[in-house]
C-alpha cells in the first residue's frame, strides 16, 4: 500500500521538478533563498511514498533495510483556486509539477498520486480540477479533458499601424502607464470584465496578482495599463525573447495577457504594441481563440495564427458539482446519467439529475457494477461530462463524436441544461 503525504523536503521537490522539466541544464544546487520564494511556496506539495515517512524506520519492520526507504516516488503541487463556471464561483484545485524520477516510472505511482489527489480535492470541497498537461493523451486516460484552446498570433508590429491611427483619431485621451505590483488593484475591474466573459477564469486576489502576474520564474514581465480619459480600461503583460546571431539578435515581444474592457480599449492595447515596431522584429499575442484579433487587423493574411490545446479540466465529484451549478431558468426535467471514471469510484455509476427553477439536485442511484447502465437517459465518461459541464463542448458535438449516447430529443434537452460557452483558463501555475 502506498502512502500519500505532504512533502516537506523542499530540496527533494526541487530536484524532482528539475529532472522532469529542465533536464538539459542539469540539477542546480538547491538554494532556499532562490527556490523557496513566495511564488515557489504557494500551493500544497504532495508525494507518494512506498512506506509512510511519518513512521520511524524501526517501526517498519524490515530486517535487511531494503524496505525502509521512505523517499518519495512521485510528487505534485496543488493550488487552491476559485473559478467562474456558469455564473458562479466554485472551489477548484490546480494540479501542477507532477514528476517521477525514471527509476520509479511505469510502476503505477502517478496513477496513485492522481487518485489520492482527487480524494483530497473531494474532501476539501473542490468541484473542478485544472492542469496544464505535458501530454493530452496521458491525462485524458485519467479523466481530464481540454477546457479551452489557445491562439497565438505572430506578426510584424507594423501590421498594427491601423490601431495607432484609430487611437490618434479618437476623441478620447489615451495614455499608458507602467505598473508595479503595488498597483494591482487598478487592474481588478478590467480583469473582472474579462472573467465574466469566460468560464473557468479564476478569482484573483492580491497574492495571485503580485506573485503570479507581476512576477516570473526567472525574469519578471512588464505590466502596462492603458488609460482612457484618466480611467484604466485595459492592460497587458509581456516580455521579450531574443534570438539570432547579430549583436542584438532578432527580438520578439511576447504578450501573454492582453485584456481590454471594450473594443476601443483592445485597439489601444494593440497600438501600444505597435509602438515597439522600432525595437522588435515580431509580436506574438496569446489570446483566447474567440478574441476578434484576425477580424480586427486589416491584413489577416500576414498573421501566422496557431491554435493548440490548452489546459485540461475534470469534475471532482459528480453529485456535488451538478447539485451546485446554476442552470437556465425555464428548464425543468429529471434525467439519469450513466458515467464511467477511471480513477474516482464515487463517480462510477448512474446519477439522477433533477433540475427546476435554475437549480438542481443530483445523486448516485446505482453503482456501476462493472457495466454501464444501458437504460440510462445519457451515457458518457467523466472527461466528456467535464467538458459539457464547463461549457467547452456542447451535447450535440459530444453526441456527433460518439462521446455522449442519448436519444436525439434528450441530446437537445441536455444542450439546454448545459449550453456551450466561451471558456478560457489562461493562468499558468
Amino acid at each position: 500500500m502506498v502512502h500519500y503525504r505532504p512533502l516537506r523536503d523542499g530540496e527533494a521537490f526541487h530536484e524532482f521538478r528539475q529532472y522532469a522539466f529542465g533536464p538539459s541544464s542539469g540539477i542546480e544546487p538547491y538554494d532556499p533563498d532562490e527556490h523557496e520564494t513566495p511564488r515557489d511556496r504557494r500551493g500544497g506539495r504532495r508525494a507518494i511514498y512506498e512506506h509512510d515517512p511519518d513512521e520511524r524506520e524501526d517501526d517498519i519492520g524490515a530486517e535487511d533495510g531494503n524496505n525502509t526507504d521512505t523517499n518519495p516516488r512521485s510528487i505534485c503541487r496543488h493550488y487552491w483556486l476559485e473559478t467562474h463556471v456558469r455564473g458562479d464561483t466554485h472551489p477548484t484545485a490546480g494540479l501542477a509539477s507532477v514528476a517521477t524520477p525514471p527509476e520509479f516510472r511505469r510502476q503505477g505511482y502517478v496513477s496513485d498520486l492522481l487518485a489520492h489527489s482527487l480524494e483530497e480535492y473531494r474532501e476539501r470541497g473542490c468541484r473542478f480540477s485544472v492542469l496544464w498537461p505535458f501530454s493530452y493523451g496521458f491525462y485524458n486516460t485519467y479523466g481530464w479533458d481540454t477546457s479551452n484552446q489557445l491562439a497565438r498570433h505572430a506578426f510584424d508590429p507594423d501590421l498594427l499601424s491601423f490601431a495607432s491611427a484609430a487611437v490618434d483619431a479618437s476623441s478620447a485621451d489615451y495614455s499608458y502607464q507602467p505598473l508595479e505590483s503595488d498597483a494591482f488593484a487598478r487592474l481588478q475591474s478590467v480583469y473582472e470584465t474579462h472573467a465574466e466573459r469566460y468560464a473557468l477564469a479564476i478569482e484573483r486576489g492580491e497574492w495571485w496578482w503580485r506573485h503570479r502576474v507581476f512576477e516570473g520564474h526567472d525574469v519578471d514581465p512588464y505590466v502596462y495599463a492603458a488609460e482612457r480619459d484618466g480611467d484604466t480600461v485595459g492592460y497587458l503583460v509581456y516580455g521579450f525573447d531574443s534570438h539570432g546571431d547579430s549583436e542584438l539578435g532578432e527580438r520578439t515581444m511576447v504578450v501573454s495577457e492582453l485584456v481590454g474592457e471594450d473594443h476601443d480599449a483592445f485597439l489601444a492595447l494593440l497600438a501600444f504594441c505597435h509602438r515597439h515596431a522600432s525595437q522588435v522584429e515580431e509580436v506574438v499575442l496569446e489570446l483566447p481563440p474567440e478574441a476578434p484579433f484576425r477580424e480586427t487587423v486589416h491584413a489577416p493574411d500576414d498573421v501566422e495564427t496557431t491554435i493548440e490545446n490548452g489546459p485540461m479540466v475534470r469534475v471532482v465529484d459528480i453529485a456535488e458539482t451538478l447539485s451546485a451549478l446554476s442552470y437556465p431558468k425555464g428548464v425543468e426535467t429529471t434525467r439519469s446519467l450513466a458515467v464511467t471514471d477511471p480513477l474516482a469510484d464515487w463517480n462510477e455509476g448512474t446519477f439522477e439529475l433533477s433540475v427546476r427553477d435554475g437549480s438542481a439536485a443530483c445523486e448516485r442511484v446505482r453503482d456501476a457494477g462493472g457495466t454501464r447502465d444501458s437504460t440510462a437517459d445519457v451515457r458518457l465518461d467523466i472527461a466528456a461530462l467535464s467538458q459539457l459541464v464547463v461549457g467547452a463542448r456542447s451535447a450535440p458535438t459530444l453526441a456527433r463524436t460518439n462521446r455522449l449516447e442519448a436519444a436525439d430529443e434528450i441530446v437537445s434537452e441536455v444542450d439546454q441544461l448545459f449550453p456551450e460557452t466561451d471558456v478560457y483558463f489562461g493562468d499558468h501555475f
